[in-house]
């Protein structure tokens, strides 16, 4: 349980709809550094003179870093106060990304990595807990256009980094301003966002603890989400060159119509989420998710193969925003469901390139997007871990989604 502190004007309308805006600017620029990022990693491959297969080892430690301290955002969460620790955390992030591009070697590179996904999974925590807080107060869906503005910064941050490199600009220079900027922009956020602390009994939570049972089963689904997001952003433009026989221009263009049809699903699901509730949208995105997979394994035309994966990203948008909400309300300790989600969600996206690889290897590409629509199919079978509980477990604000209910403005 939580509590508003004395210093925070209440949950008034005017006080809630400040905060929904405050944390959706958190995410967005949370989602800025790793747009920023990603787009300079070629410099820094060749700055720190690593090739192909060794770059690969490096950008494993993110994800490391991420699961071993995800955990902790509980603890830091009830020691400071989810105002204080989000903003604590999350400047530790946006700092963060000055680290990699000063590494001179894959040994450093490594370390940097390691401390970025660290500074980025417990950020992830905290942003996260807080908004299901807010949503929960709100008493409508918010979590989906949440992660759909993080989307938009991983956008923003992206074509600033691409107009960087288009000029030569030296990575350490641009991500220095970059972190700077964001740095600025996300205190401004946080001071808007509800300051909530724990209930002055209630014990602190363990500093590494295994995430509930149910957040595992909650995570499941996340993980067969991220997997196919993972898959279809990595491989949908590889599977249409080499597979289709389509022009590399054309097949790059699917990625990034992939990544920006995901921001807007997530912008929107809200709504949908509010009308027909958690499971029956997961299970709907779910049959569209496995349409489009069967569509792009089984149809040998580039046009076709196009709309399937736009399918498949329509159907698994709104998935992983709604178990973290469904984690949080899935015990009484909302920071540690959310870490167990968020570290096997972590998992499955640095999984699944490889895995695809590896199935196309033994096999085909054909074969490997066969799995992902199973995973997909996975989907309307799990849906119904994401109802929302009732009473003690589930949160003094919980609203029952899958009750249908009339939109609010």
């Amino acid at each position: 349980m939580t509590t508003v502190t004395a210093g925070d004007p209440g949950t008034g309308p005017a006080r809630l709809r400040r905060a929904r805006f405050s944390i959706a600017a958190v995410f967005c620029a949370h989602g800025a550094v790793t747009g920023s990022f990603a787009t300079r990693i070629p410099w820094i491959q060749e700055h720190a003179q690593v090739g192909a297969g060794t770059l690969g080892l490096a950008l494993a430690f993110p994800a490391l870093g991420a699961a071993v301290a995800m955990p902790l955002a509980g603890r830091v969460n009830h020691r400071f106060g989810a105002r204080a620790a989000l903003r604590g955390l999350l400047c530790l992030w946006t700092l963060s990304l000055v680290l990699p591009g000063l590494s001179p070697n894959l040994a450093t590179l490594c370390c940097a990595l390691f401390a970025y996904g660290a500074a980025s999974g417990m950020s992830d925590v905290a942003m996260n807990a807080l908004g299901v807080e807010t949503e929960n107060r709100l008493g409508r869906s918010i979590m989906s256009s949440l992660h759909g503005m993080w989307s938009v910064g991983a956008l923003l941050g992206s074509a600033a980094g691409t107009a960087a490199a288009h000029t030569g600009t030296d990575a350490r220079l641009h991500h220095a301003v970059a972190a700077l900027a964001l740095t600025a922009a996300g205190l401004v956020a946080v001071r808007g966002v509800l300051d909530l602390r724990s209930e002055p009994q209630e014990q602190a939570p363990p500093r590494f603890a295994r995430p509930p049972r149910a957040a595992v089963v909650i995570g499941a689904v996340g993980f067969c989400a991220v997997f196919a997001e993972g898959a279809s952003l990595d491989w949908s433009a590889v599977f249409l060159r080499d597979v289709l026989g389509t022009e590399a221009g054309v097949a790059a263009a699917s990625t990034t119509a992939f990544a920006l049809t995901m921001a807007v699903v997530r912008l929107a699901g809200d709504r949908v989420v509010d009308r027909f509730g958690a499971v029956r949208t997961v299970r709907a995105g779910g049959v569209l998710a496995t349409a489009g997979g069967l569509l792009v394994v089984t149809v040998r035309q580039p046009v076709a193969a196009m709309a399937g994966f736009g399918m498949i990203g329509l159907g698994i948008a709104v998935v992983v925003p709604l178990a973290f909400a469904a984690a949080a309300r899935s015990g009484p300790a909302p920071a540690q469901a959310i870490a167990g989600v968020a570290t096997i969600t972590y998992t499955s996206g640095l999984i699944a390139p490889s895995a695809i690889g590896a199935v196309a290897d033994a096999s085909s590409l054909v074969v490997s997007f066969g799995l992902v629509t199973l995973l997909a199919c996975a989907l309307v079978a799990g849906a119904a871990v994401l109802r929302p509980k009732a009473g003690p477990g589930g949160g003094a604000h919980t609203v029952n989604r899958d009750e249908p209910t009339a939109i609010r403005p």
